[in-house]
């Protein structure tokens, strides 16, 4: 069995948000991402990362002899153009990796794997800049029904409702300092619920699927 290095993963994933793999390898990781919870919160992570860096700042065109100066400096002369365009890739890849963990939210990490339990519902949870990320592997609303979210926190009476889940398979919930407390130790739920969502603050329909918040 091949044990996969998960630093080839780290940068792989920064590859393929700065959409610099070439298509086949692109196709090849999103049936990855489909399968390996791990990886799409890794990339969860490299979005959230990327999103606002650059607001507030003025775009600056660099002198044309900016960047063949510094890849001179770093890399030594290239033999081939071919060689200079890698290498280049690999210095955005190596800067925007330092920007983007050293950006990274500090403090506890709560991820959750929501799956019912014959498997024909699976969606990923991960919080990171005050919201919670969903992104849904497997499994769809039926036809004139809506998913809903659902906190229930430790020791709580009774669930809070997080919103009904968009069609999309990617989905942000804005969290309250409140709510991000109660995801400690809390547990995760998809609910089916008529158009709008549950009249009645609790949920109405079947719960399909649930998952336990896992604090890191």
């Amino acid at each position: 069995m091949t044990t996969r290095d998960h630093s080839d993963d780290i940068a792989l994933v920064g590859e393929y948000a700065l959409r610099l793999l070439p298509e086949d390898e692109a196709r090849a990781f999103e049936v990855r991402l489909g399968q390996e919870p791990a990886l799409r919160a890794l990339l969860a992570e490299w979005e959230e990362g990327l999103v606002g860096m650059a607001d507030g700042i003025a775009p600056v065109a660099p002198p044309p002899r900016l960047k063949p100066a510094l890849e001179a400096r770093l890399f030594g002369k290239p033999k081939s153009r071919f060689g200079l365009k890698w290498l280049g890739a690999l210095a955005g890849v190596a800067a925007m990796l330092a920007v983007v963990f050293l950006n990274l939210p500090t403090g506890p990490s709560y991820t959750a794997s929501i799956v019912a339990a014959d498997q024909s519902l699976q969606m990923e949870a991960v919080y990171a800049d005050g919201a919670l990320n969903i992104t849904r592997a497997r499994g769809t609303a039926r036809e004139g029904r809506v998913l809903e979210l659902w906190l229930i926190a430790e020791n709580a009476d009774a669930p809070v409702s997080l919103g009904v889940l968009p069609a999309d398979a990617v989905a942000r919930i804005a969290l309250t300092e409140q709510l991000k407390a109660a995801l400690q130790n809390g547990t995760l739920a998809v609910s089916d619920e008529p158009i709008g969502g549950s009249p009645t603050g609790a949920p109405t329909g079947d719960v399909l699927a649930v998952g336990k918040v896992i604090t890191s």
